[in-house]
């Protein structure tokens, strides 16, 4: 009896804590991007009640960003699961558009794994216990030119499956979704693969696909079309090789938002279903969204089906259910004070870092650059040592200290924003002294020059830099002795996105002649402000 007595009160206290937890949950809305940052071709996955998220990063060290999320809608960069890329040789100069292309994150067996192919060298594998890490060396699963956006699946049998996509550039095919057996650790593929889907003619350029199971049927969601005039596909099938039906589940159509291309289907705790996608927007690269997804006949319809034709359109807002209380989508910006003994997490650099281009000096509370000489560069496209970070919204100013100690006749510094196209305010030493220079470098890729549109003596110290980017992309550029009085320069720059990735807001310094004891420059502060979220 009391046995009995005691179940009924533990079940009791059971549903009062479900109730009183489900209570704590309220609809939020969000507004579309929930990300206003370069996280290209974004993988995430729900483990328990957190979302995880990744994203490519190609040639920028570190790579592989880890996001975290209480609700789809605020994420948080904890970290990095690379700290360089091999081999050093290619990736210790920039190697522009090359490196870590649609990783795909997943959760197995009580560990993290992370899938990315780099399409010059191959497909890459890492895990970690933990999602902050550490992260195991990148391993090589499969060696080859091409071989990009794989995803690994493992069955209910416990069979495992890789799925990738080809890259015609390298691999000299494309619009084609192959799949392999995988052995069960995930570390080599077992076979040449299978055509599993060819989208030549009616779905080209199919890419990015993501493979997962539900309600018995195999569904790959992958874009086609490109990345700014594609759509969203789904295929399904009750066999996992196939053959699979295929259909449109979401277009721009009406809509601003371009693609819109790859991402993820997450499922949350009430079982309700989301699918996060990017939007290419040039200089401001390709911005995060997340859209509802309603299931109808076993196929998911992604956003809002207004013409009730199947196909989905993207939605600008939304509702969730959480128990976080903010909706306001944007990620920590990466102002900096340099007070630390690490750098925030937003900054990357071109290449695979060399400690001799500078590092931070904690409790003396300044980044220290040095002026290093690197006389093959015809720009600073070439340039491995910039400090960048992402563009972290449609509007803001960046401001920066700089305290001067150039030594050697063209060594350099300043503030800059990079692309394809180039601009920087900064510091040169020339022969007759310190001088303000304004510079433009336009076709940066292909060898462009620098042009210099302003010049003047400098004879403070110490100088405060500032860019202000609006929605548009244009960029003017300032200088002040006291970080009060600005001075804005007439001509504006209108900013470009790299290679595969949008434009970058930074630091630099470099110099010009090689020597035992370089110039160097100290950055006392980096700071963002007008942020705003759209």
């Amino acid at each position: 009896m009391r046995i009995k007595v005691f179940y009924i009160i533990l079940l009791l206290y059971i549903g009062f804590i479900s109730c009183k937890q489900e209570k704590s949950k309220q609809l939020i809305s969000y507004t579309n991007p929930i990300i206003h940052a370069d996280y290209s071709d974004p993988d995430a996955i729900r483990v328990g009640d957190k979302y995880y998220m990744t994203a490519s990063s190609f040639n920028c060290i570190p790579g592989l960003p880890l996001l975290e999320s209480d609700n789809l809608v605020n994420w948080k960069l904890v970290g990095y699961a690379v700290n360089s890329l091999e081999p050093d040789t290619v990736f210790s100069k920039p190697n522009h558009g090359g490196g870590i292309w649609a990783p795909s994150l997943r959760y197995h067996n009580q560990k993290f794994y992370i899938y990315y192919g780099d399409p010059d060298f191959g497909i890459y594998m890492l895990t970690a216990d933990n999602f902050t890490g550490p992260w195991s060396k990148p391993q090589l699963v499969k060696a080859g030119k091409g071989w990009i956006d794989p995803c690994p699946f493992w069955d209910d049998n416990g069979d495992a499956w890789l799925i990738h996509a080809w890259a015609g550039s390298r691999a000299g095919i494309k619009s084609t979704l192959t799949l392999h057996r995988m052995s069960n650790d995930g570390t080599q593929l077992l076979d040449n693969g299978i055509l599993i889907y060819d989208g030549h003619g009616t779905n080209p350029t199919i890419e990015g696909p993501k493979l997962y199971k539900h309600n018995s049927y195999y569904y790959i969601f992958a874009p086609a079309g490109g990345v700014t005039h594609g759509w969203q596909l789904v295929l399904r099938s009750k066999q996992i090789t196939g053959p699979f039906e295929v259909r449109k589940v979401m277009h721009q159509g009406n809509t601003q938002i371009n693609g819109p291309h790859q991402g993820a289907w997450v499922q949350a705790p009430d079982n309700s279903s989301w699918f996060i996608h990017f939007q290419d927007k040039e200089a401001f690269g390709r911005i995060v969204h997340l859209q509802p997804v309603n299931w109808q006949n076993h196929w998911p319809v992604i956003g809002s089906d207004t013409d009730n034709d199947g196909i989905g359109e993207p939605v600008l807002e939304g509702k969730i259910l959480t128990s976080t209380k903010s909706n306001r989508a944007v990620l920590d910006t990466g102002s900096e004070e340099f007070n630390e003994a690490v750098p925030s997490l937003n900054w990357q650099w071109q290449a695979n870092p060399n400690a001799t281009w500078g590092s931070p000096s904690g409790n003396l509370g300044f980044f220290r650059f040095n002026a290093l000489a690197f006389p093959e560069l015809k720009n600073l496209w070439d340039a491995p040592n910039l400090l960048l970070q992402k563009f972290p919204s449609s509007n803001f100013t960046a401001t920066t200290k700089i305290e001067l100690y150039l030594k050697e006749e063209e060594d350099k510094t300043g503030l800059i924003i990079m692309g394809m196209d180039y601009a920087y305010l900064g510091v040169e030493k020339k022969n007759k002294g310190i001088y303000l220079v304004y510079r433009h470098c336009l076709n940066a890729e292909k060898g462009g020059e620098e042009t210099t549109l302003f010049t003047e003596k400098w004879t403070e110290p110490v100088v405060y830099l500032q860019s202000v980017t609006d929605s548009l992309g244009n960029c003017s550029f300032s200088f002040s002795a006291n970080n009060q009085n600005f001075r804005t320069l007439p001509e504006s720059f209108k900013a470009k996105p790299g290679k595969w990735i949008g434009a970058k807001v930074g630091l630099f310094c470099i110099g010009k002649n090689h020597t035992n004891d370089a110039g160097y420059i100290n950055a006392d502060w980096f700071r963002f402000s007008n942020e705003t979220t759209n």
